[in-house]
């Protein structure tokens, strides 16, 4: 009953345009659902993020054939851009690309299978996949389609600062003064925000270190900025990634680059504090963990805790999710954080992306539920062999056609969060290694 209806992609960004221009090669028909009002909505407010990955690893194969035939040529490999020249070099000519096939203004609030609830069993792979629609009109709308393919990332939905999961008491009345995001000081009004007063930076992966370093070097034209960088773990341990033997040469560089700012005292470390309460005062925010240990007051919060995806939505599919991580349960092995770190996250396709909802797919860095290790090109990968499966040729949805950096998915997203570099690479290294750190002031802890 689904014969000659689309295959309906939730998304605009890189995977999700990279799922249409596969699905397009293979001669299915496909739409492309996106809230926003342009191609890489999402990208665009990390658009002064520059990416660890230089452009050669940024450009997905059907995407770059279909952009050929306008004229379009890609970037020079070597060059590392942020997510505004992302959007504007490649995302943007891509939807355009695509042509009509991509609606914008479309935001997807459920989707299910026709006359079906996910409690009913008869027939139901045989009817289409219902995806509601809301218009930037607000009108709603129900498209049909033979499968979907939910690329629509974990960005509107970041963790919040409570060492818990939920939010800190106290989170919600200090919200004007907490970012959940990388801040912009390019902006004269974030850099109002931070100069010349002090920032609780919370959080250990790339995006936290980006935040540090850009307050760090705040700190050398505004000398009262100050940086206090708070961790949950007892120590700082490999935080700071491999270095120089990073093979992804842009996030090690930005580890070292956090590394020496600790090391000069222009960041100061708490570890060991889960955040329980956040509490407004005349001296400005205070954060006190679940042992009743507080900080000193600061001015401003950053909370990069990490994303988690929004499966509201998807409260009539039958998904397969991990209990821990909220990604599909054949995947999650192979991205346990608990477990992996560089080098030991491997390509993978429809098998381990499949739920027992035929026909629906998570992708992108959604299917990875609340793990913080993706790549572009892992997005490729899932997304040619999720199409190869649609278009019914299974030994090409069963092969692998990526071979990752042997570091591409140590500690952080790797995807969005750094900073460019001039350093070669090489493996991550055998482990964390020891620094030395520059001790709290005596007044930072109360």
């Amino acid at each position: 009953m689904a014969e000659g209806l689309p295959v309906a992609v939730v998304g605009a960004g890189p995977v999700g345009l990279a799922a249409a221009a596969h699905l397009h090669q293979r001669g299915l028909p496909v739409v492309v659902l996106e809230k926003g009002a342009a191609a890489g909505a999402a990208v665009r407010e990390w658009g002064h993020v520059r990416l660890f990955s230089m452009w050669r690893d940024l450009v997905d194969p059907a995407a770059e054939a279909l952009l050929a035939a306008t004229g379009w040529r890609r970037p020079a490999d070597g060059g590392y851009p942020t997510g505004a020249e992302w959007a504007e070099s490649y995302l943007g000519p891509l939807a355009a690309a695509l042509g009509d096939r991509v609606r914008f203004g479309a935001e997807v609030t459920g989707v299910s299978r026709r006359g079906r609830d996910r409690v009913v069993d008869a027939a139901r792979a045989e009817q289409p996949f219902t995806v509601h629609v809301r218009t930037a009109q607000g009108r709603e709308e129900r498209v049909l389609a033979r499968a979907v393919i939910d690329a629509s990332g974990t960005w509107g939905t970041p963790n919040p600062l409570g060492g818990d999961g939920l939010p800190a008491v106290g989170e919600a009345d200090a919200a004007q003064r907490i970012s959940y995001r990388v801040p912009d000081l390019a902006d004269p009004a974030v850099r109002a925000r931070h100069a010349g007063r002090r920032t609780a930076v919370a959080g250990r992966g790339h995006s936290a270190l980006t935040a540090l370093v850009a307050l760090a070097e705040l700190a050398e034209e505004a000398p009262d900025t100050r940086a206090v960088w708070v961790l949950r773990r007892g120590e700082v341990g490999d935080a700071f990634g491999g270095g120089a033997a990073d093979q992804l040469a842009a996030r090690g560089a930005l580890g070292e680059r956090a590394r020496r700012a600790v090391e000069a005292g222009r960041i100061e470390v708490v570890t060991g504090f889960r955040t329980a309460e956040v509490r407004l005062s005349d001296a400005g925010v205070v954060l006190t963990d679940d042992g009743g240990r507080a900080l000193e007051p600061v001015d401003e919060v950053v909370a990069v805790t990490g994303f988690r995806p929004d499966l509201a939505p998807l409260s009539e599919i039958r998904l397969g999710l991990d209990a821990a991580l909220q990604a599909p349960v054949e995947l999650a092995p192979l991205i346990d954080p608990n477990v992996h770190s560089c080098g030991t996250v491997y390509p993978h396709g429809v098998r381990e992306l499949s739920h027992p909802e035929p026909g629906f797919y998570l992708a992108g860095m959604k299917s990875y539920g609340r793990a913080p290790t993706f790549l572009a090109l892992t997005g490729f990968e899932q997304v040619r062999s999720i199409a190869a499966q649609l278009a019914g040729d299974h030994e090409a949805a069963a092969r692998v056609e990526l071979t990752l950096p042997e570091t591409g998915v140590c500690g952080g997203s790797g995807l969005f969060d750094a900073p460019a570099a001039e350093s070669a690479g090489g493996c991550c290294g055998t482990g964390p290694e020891t620094i030395e750190l520059v001790q709290p002031s005596a007044s930072l802890l109360r």
